[in-house]
């Protein structure tokens, strides 16, 4: 994908979190590159010489690699400036572990001359080099999609939820190794990360929200409660989501409604980007997920939404993530629309059985968008594809990395 945009596009932004393997693939991609230039921004003198005379650092004939945009911003308009006088594809390729040219305090530097291409932590695709093609065999085929049995179950998915998609911590073993990494993830998140973009009043406040956020993924994101709970003003969390979301860390789930549907509430969902990370900010562990009361549900259902949301940024479907809640308290985790209007219903269930009222809320989707509703699924940890009647099918959740060619 980065190859492809560079090949039609002036400058190409890899966005993403830290750790997910940016400056791996920018790399990779200049030195297959006659005449490239790398230059890293971590690397103090590297950093000092573009802050001193932005012009001249980003002159260069070839592709020039910038890896860590973020860390002087002032380049962006001689960039800008660069490749106006010199409209050649393919000349920049930046990095950021923020969503740069989303920063408020930034000039308006690039648009119409970028192609931005966000790279999550691994899906569970890449990680067994599996299809990862549900979102478009889902509005190819509806429940028609068709697979094997599959022998993973509940305890397999917890495990998998927890062990993440941040590809050190894929590498390292479960346990001791594997909790260390993600508590030096969080550490350097407040220490550096965060303090990149923006000034935080309180680090602690911001590592307390961090928790709080992960007790509460999948949930609505009500900005009053979760300031209670951390004990910030509204202003200041506001600002702290932002900041949050802007390194990657959470995403917010739109809400979705219809014309058809007044009574739709507009609150969105918090996930944490990376189940594995939620999992250590909760403490929980594969040890800990055996005892009935743990709270696996709202993981599983951060972990599925995660990996959905991977594939719409590589997906053929011009597709968008929402999900749903009326004040009726009927819900549905994960809904896509499609750009012709048809949508795609998903709840996910942590039990390996699943009973026809699962399909409630996807029933009350369904009858009220007549023919755009073109399936609903509820993923679960069980084996078996099992149909529920008109457009409904359950799904085992090894479906979201195994359906596709």
């Amino acid at each position: 994908m980065t190859l492809e945009a560079l090949s039609d596009t002036r400058v190409v932004v890899v966005n993403g979190a830290r750790q997910v393997g940016k400056s791996t693939l920018a790399g990779l991609i200049a030195a297959r590159t006659d005449n490239a230039r790398q230059l890293y921004l971590d690397d103090p003198g590297v950093l000092a010489a573009a802050q001193d005379d932005p012009v001249s650092f980003v002159r260069h004939d070839g592709l020039m690699l910038i890896d860590e945009i973020q860390r002087a911003p002032q380049l962006l308009l001689p960039i800008k400036r660069q490749v106006d006088r010199d409209p050649r594809p393919g000349s920049y390729l930046l990095t950021g572990s923020a969503r740069l040219l989303d920063l408020r305090d930034l000039p308006d530097a690039l648009p119409g001359r970028t192609e931005t291409v966000e790279l999550w932590p691994l899906s569970q695709g890449e990680i067994d080099k599996a299809p990862d093609g549900f979102v478009d065999q889902v509005f190819a085929h509806g429940v028609d999609v068709t697979m094997q049995p599959c022998p993973l179950h509940k305890r397999d998915y917890v495990d998998r939820a927890l062990r993440g998609g941040y590809p050190e911590a894929v590498r390292r073993d479960p346990g001791r190794r594997r909790t260390r990494f993600f508590d030096s993830y969080i550490t350097d998140l407040i220490t550096r990360d965060v303090r990149q973009i923006s000034e935080i009043e309180r680090p602690a406040e911001m590592r307390r929200l961090l928790s709080v956020i992960a007790a509460r993924m999948g949930g609505l994101a009500v900005v009053q409660s979760i300031a209670g709970d951390v004990g910030l003003p509204r202003v200041t969390l506001s600002r702290y989501l932002d900041l949050l979301e802007l390194i990657f860390v959470i995403k917010r789930i739109p809400a979705w409604s219809s014309n058809l549907t007044r009574r739709a509430i507009s609150t969105p969902k918090l996930i944490i980007t990376d189940s594995g990370l939620g999992g250590r900010l909760i403490g929980m562990s594969p040890e800990r997920a055996k005892d009935v009361t743990a709270p696996v549900g709202p993981l599983l259902e951060n972990f599925v939404i995660g990996e959905v949301a991977r594939q719409l940024t590589w997906t053929t479907e011009p597709v968008q993530l929402f999900h749903y809640r009326d004040r009726d308290q009927v819900e549905v985790d994960i809904v896509l629309e499609h750009a012709s209007g048809e949508v795609i219903g998903i709840e996910v269930k942590a039990a390996e059985t699943v009973r026809g009222d699962d399909f409630r809320g996807l029933r009350h989707l369904a009858g009220r968008l007549g023919a755009r509703f073109r399936a609903g699924f509820v993923i679960y940890t069980g084996e078996q594809v099992l149909p529920f009647g008109d457009r409904m099918r359950a799904l085992p959740m090894a479906s979201l990395w195994m359906l596709g060619s």
